[in-house]
């Protein structure tokens, strides 16, 4: 049976590869992306629109638009993200507000704003990283873009709870994937596609609401 899923970031790497996969197995898309036209993706069940998460008035434009449509979601792909002080050792105040904006802000309030349309036992897959678990933190660095996963991690935790038995929330860590965030990520282990499949397969066989799983070890995180 054909559904609706809404990825933001889909103009490149894992929304990009989710995209073209949800597509593949005859579902209808809708992709977001900073500046809407998504031109890797021609497909008649896709439709683009643009979408800043560090701006409000965007989310609130997205949310509209989407309410004129009538439709019903049956995932919510929460995968845009940013991390401007990856590989860095200290936090600096221009990127650490860049990365709330977009990471935590944007996402818990455009995630706010879709609720009502989600359908009964719909889903939302909040793409986090391993990097925002504290059990698993040995590093000192990277530390906004840590920060924002964390507190993603805590909203998931937070919206699994609210909407226990009507809709399912998860927190998933994609793997190291080549992709353009940073520099070193071109030696990563998995590409977008690789990633995109893994993500998949947790989505159509093990999706658990309040879990913070790992699709590149296929296993559950500690928070």
């Amino acid at each position: 049976m054909s559904k609706l899923a809404i990825v933001t970031g889909a103009s490149k790497g894992i929304g990009l590869a989710l995209t073209r996969k949800l597509l593949a197995a005859h579902h209808q898309v809708i992709g977001t992306s900073r500046k809407g036209n998504i031109d890797a993706v021609s497909h008649p069940n896709f439709e683009s629109f643009p979408l800043d998460l560090s701006n409000l008035d965007s989310i609130t434009k997205f949310a509209e638009w989407f309410s004129t449509k009538e439709l019903k979601i049956d995932l919510l792909l929460n995968n845009a993200g940013i991390g401007p002080d990856l590989e860095t050792q200290y936090p600096e105040e221009k990127s650490y507000d860049q990365t709330f904006e977009v990471n935590v802000k944007g996402t818990v309030f455009l995630t706010e704003l879709l609720i009502p349309s989600i359908n009964p036992k719909g889903r939302i897959l909040n793409v986090s990283s391993k990097m925002g678990s504290i059990e698993h933190c040995e590093s000192s660095g990277s530390v906004a873009y840590r920060m924002s996963k964390s507190a993603l991690n805590m909203y998931t935790k937070i919206l699994a709870n609210r909407l226990a038995n009507t809709i399912d929330v998860v927190a998933i860590h994609p793997g190291w994937v080549r992709t353009s965030i940073t520099p070193s990520s071109v030696n990563a282990r998995l590409s977008p596609e690789e990633s995109a499949d893994k993500i998949m397969d947790y989505v159509n066989n093990r999706f658990t609401n309040g879990e913070f799983w790992d699709a590149e070890s296929d296993m559950k995180l500690k928070w």
